[in-house]
């Protein structure tokens, strides 16, 4: 069968990452090799969460990446509220890095399209109002991965419910 390791068991984009920390390396890029490392401990980390190691696919690597890119985001806003700007640069360049690896964010004419066919999808099924939010998050969620931020996607659908 071959070892778990091997290149051909990993997702196409945890490789793409690795060969990317070897190109960062090789041009002593610091920064570029920082965050890919510290990106591919994070990776690393949640393969091995859990009661059995495993390989994690595209799709869980990107929400890896996506919560990695949100600590970025979190950090940069503490360090300029702390007067810390350039330690908040420093984490907005490594916001950069990640940025590189994650799929285009929707805009908000698509995200509003796709809840509003959500909204009407389960409106013709009878819920309607506050009530039917779990059931349109539900037909959301899964087309707006890793695409769109939680919070943002959750106050569009009660806007668009209370409408």
């Amino acid at each position: 069968m071959g070892c778990v390791w091997h290149p051909k068991y990993m997702s196409e984009l945890k490789v793409s990452l690795q060969n990317d920390l070897t190109t960062a390396i090789r041009a002593k890029d610091q920064l570029t090799t920082g965050t890919l490392r510290m990106v591919l401990s994070a990776i690393t980390n949640e393969e091995v969460s859990g009661k059995a190691a495993r390989e994690l696919s595209d799709q869980e690597v990107v929400t890896v990446l996506n919560r990695e890119a949100k600590k970025r985001k979190e950090a940069a806003t503490a360090f300029d509220e702390a007067n810390r700007s350039e330690l908040a640069d420093r984490e907005r360049a490594e916001l950069e890095v990640i940025s590189k690896y994650l799929p285009e964010a929707l805009s908000a004419d698509q995200l509003a399209s796709i809840i509003a066919t959500a909204v009407a999808e389960v409106t013709a099924s009878g819920q309607s109002g506050p009530s039917a939010m779990g059931a349109v998050m539900k037909l959301v969620t899964p087309q707006v991965a890793g695409r769109a931020d939680g919070a943002a996607v959750a106050a569009a659908v009660k806007a668009a419910l209370a409408n």
